[in-house]
C-alpha cells in the first residue's frame, strides 16, 4: 500500500464502501463520484467493522513493501525543523484499544466476538480496532477526495450521511494531526511519477520512438534516495527469460496471451459489482474506500487517502479472469497481513528492531504476486518476469534502446511504453542508462517462496502480519494469534499446495533449479 496522505491524519470512521472513479494527476484530482446503491445488501453484524483506525495503524497498513513497495520519505526541509522547534499541535495522549469483531470464517481458530479484557494492546504507535460494532447504514454514501504531495492546508472534510440513516456520518479527520507539517512524508512511489507524462510520450510516438524523453517531476526525490534504487540483479535473469519465451511459444504474442488468459476489459460498473463480492467473500465489505482510474502505472496500488484503506483500479488492465486474482494480491494479502501486523509486538519500527526482523520484501511482493496467478487456468508468470527483464535492461540501456528491445516480447506499443516508464521513473533525462529497481522484487519474492514452499506455513505467515518468511519459525512463540484474519483462498492448505505445484508445473519450474539458484 502506498501512503498517499500525512500518516499523522488521526482516526476516523469506515463503516461504508464506497467506489470513486476518478484520474489521477501528480498535483490534483478531479474526481466524478458515484454512488453504488446497496439497498438489496443486507450487511451482517458478523462483518468486519474498522471503527477507529490511527493513522499509525494505517501506515503500518502501508508499511514499506507492501503492494507498491512503499518507500516513505521524510523531506530533509521538515527534518532540519523537527530539530529547531515543536509543532504547534500535539498528538492526543489517550490511547485507542485494540481488538475487533471479527467474522469466523478469517479466523484461524474460534475467536470470541469481543476482545476480551486483558487482551493485547498495540503498540502506541500501532493503535487499531475499537471493539464495538457500528450499526450499518443501508445505503452507502461516497465522498470525493484530492490526493497531493504538496502540502495543504487543513482539508474541510463534507460532512454527509446516507439518505436513509440520518445518523450516520461520515468520518471526520483530527484537525491538529493534519497539520503537523513536521510529521509529513512523501511515498516515493508517488514522488518519481513524471508530472509530464503525456507531453513527453507524445514527443516519442511522434518520433518515430527514437526520442528518450526528459521527465519532470513535481517533488523530485533527492540523488541518494534514487540511488538506493538504481541497482538491477541477474541473478533470476534466465529464469524470467525463459518463462517469456515460453508463453510466446504457447501463444504467439503476448497480446494473444492477455486476450486469451485475461479475457475481455471490464466495465467500470462490473468492476465494482466483483469487487463487492470479494469483499463479501473475506467479510470486509466497508473496511475499503475503491477507486477506478485510467490514470495508473500499475494495475492496481493499496493506498491512504483521508486515513482510509483505498485500492486504486486500472480500468484499462482490468480484466475478466484477472481481477480476483488482483483482489488476492492487494486485498487478500497486502490489507490482511497489514491489519494482523497491527497487533503483533513488532508491530512498530522499534519492534521491528528488538525482534530483529529481516526485510519485509521480497517476501511480501512474492506472496501477492503468487495470489495474483494462483486460481488462474494459465498461472504463467508473465508480468513478474518482464517486469524484471525490463528493470535489468534499463539499467543498461537508455529509454529508447530499452523500447526497442522490448519489442522482443510486446509489440503494443502502448504497453511497452508503460514497462519502460515504470523501468525508467526517478529519471531526468532518460537517454541515461539507469532503473528504478523496486519492480525486481516480484519475481524474486515468487522464486523465493516456491523454493520453501513446503517447508513454510502459510497461514502462520499470514497471521504473523509483515515479516518474511525466514523469521516464522522464530516468532510463532511470541506471536498474539486472536482475530488474526486469514484469506478464504488459504483456508483449504491442500488445493492451496496444489495451486503452488501448478505454477511451478506451468512455468517450467523444477525444484532442483531453484535450490541451485537460491
Amino acid at each position: 500500500m502506498q501512503n498517499n496522505h500525512p500518516d499523522s491524519i488521526a482516526e476516523s470512521r469506515v463503516c461504508s464502501l464506497h467506489f470513486h472513479s476518478e484520474r489521477l494527476h501528480p498535483e490534483a484530482e478531479m474526481s466524478k463520484n458515484f454512488i453504488l446503491n446497496s439497498a438489496d445488501m443486507i450487511v451482517s453484524p458478523s462483518q468486519v467493522y474498522l471503527e477507529k483506525i490511527s493513522s499509525s495503524v494505517l501506515k503500518d497498513l502501508s508499511s514499506p513493501a507492501s503492494n507498491s513497495y512503499n518507500v516513505l520519505l521524510q523531506a530533509e526541509e521538515e527534518e532540519k525543523k523537527k530539530s529547531r522547534k515543536q509543532s504547534l499541535y500535539k498528538r492526543p495522549r489517550t490511547s485507542v484499544k485494540c481488538g475487533a469483531t471479527f467474522s469466523r470464517r478469517n479466523h484461524l481458530g474460534l475467536a470470541p466476538k469481543k476482545v476480551a479484557e486483558g487482551a493485547t494492546k498495540c503498540a502506541p504507535t500501532n493503535r487499531v480496532l475499537s471493539g464495538s460494532v457500528p450499526k450499518p447504514a443501508r445505503t452507502i454514501a461516497v465522498v470525493g477526495s484530492t490526493m497531493g504531495l504538496k502540502p495543504r492546508a487543513v482539508p474541510q472534510l463534507r460532512k454527509l450521511c446516507a439518505p436513509h440513516s440520518p445518523h450516520t456520518k461520515l468520518p471526520s479527520l483530527h484537525k491538529a494531526a493534519i497539520t503537523h507539517d513536521l510529521n509529513r512524508k512523501l511515498c516515493i512511489l508517488t514522488a518519481i511519477k513524471p508530472s509530464n507524462i503525456e507531453k513527453e510520450k507524445a514527443k516519442f510516438f511522434k518520433s518515430d520512438f527514437n526520442y528518450n524523453p526528459q521527465f519532470e517531476y513535481s517533488n523530485p526525490v533527492s540523488p541518494a534516495i534514487l540511488a538506493r534504487h538504481n541497482t538491477a540483479s541477474d541473478c533470476f535473469l534466465t529464469q524470467a527469460v525463459n518463462i517469456l519465451e515460453l508463453a510466446l511459444q504457447r501463444y504467439g504474442s503476448y497480446e494473444k496471451f492477455e486476450q486469451v488468459t485475461g479475457g475481455s476489459l471490464l466495465t467500470k460498473s462490473r468492476i465494482c459489482h466483483n469487487v463487492k463480492k470479494y469483499m463479501e467473500k473475506e467479510s470486509c465489505m466497508g473496511e475499503i474506500v475503491v477507486q477506478v482510474t485510467d490514470d495508473l502505472l500499475s494495475r492496481a496500488s493499496m493506498t491512504v487517502v483521508n486515513s482510509r484503506p483505498t485500492l486504486t483500479i486500472n480500468i484499462s488492465s482490468a480484466r475478466k479472469h484477472w481481477l480476483e486474482g488482483m483482489l488476492m494480491h492487494e486485498i487478500g494479502t497486502h490489507y490482511f497481513r497489514g491489519i494482523n501486523n497491527c497487533q503483533q509486538p513488532w508491530s512498530s519500527s522499534t519492534g521491528r528492531r528488538k525482534y530483529n526482523l529481516k526485510p519485509l520484501n521480497p517476501t511480501e511482493e512474492g506472496l501477492a504476486s503468487i495470489h495474483s496467478v494462483l486460481f488462474r487456468k494459465d498461472p504463467t508468470l508473465w508480468r513478474a518476469s518482464l517486469l524484471y527483464y525490463t528493470v535489468y535492461q534499463a539499467s543498461r540501456m537508455s529509454f529508447s534502446q530499452l523500447f526497442q528491445n522490448l519489442g522482443r516480447f510486446v509489440q503494443d506499443p502502448n504497453t511497452c511504453w508503460d514497462y519502460c516508464v515504470r523501468a525508467k521513473r526517478g529519471q531526468t533525462d532518460t537517454e541515461q542508462p539507469g532503473c528504478f529497481s523496486k519492480d525486481q522484487v516480484y519475481l524474486e519474492g515468487i522464486l523465493k517462496i516456491l523454493r520453501y514452499r513446503d517447508k513454510i506455513n502459510f497461514p502462520l505467515l499470514m497471521s504473523l502480519g509483515k515479516v518474511s518468511f525466514e523469521d516464522v519459525d522464530r516468532l510463532k512463540a511470541v506471536a498474539q494469534m486472536e482475530n488474526v484474519r486469514i484469506p478464504h483462498f488459504m483456508q483449504d492448505q491442500a488445493k492451496y499446495s496444489e495451486q503452488l505445484a501448478k505454477i511451478m508445473t506451468v512455468n517450467h519450474l523444477t525444484d532442483e533449479e531453484l535450490r541451485t539458484i537460491i
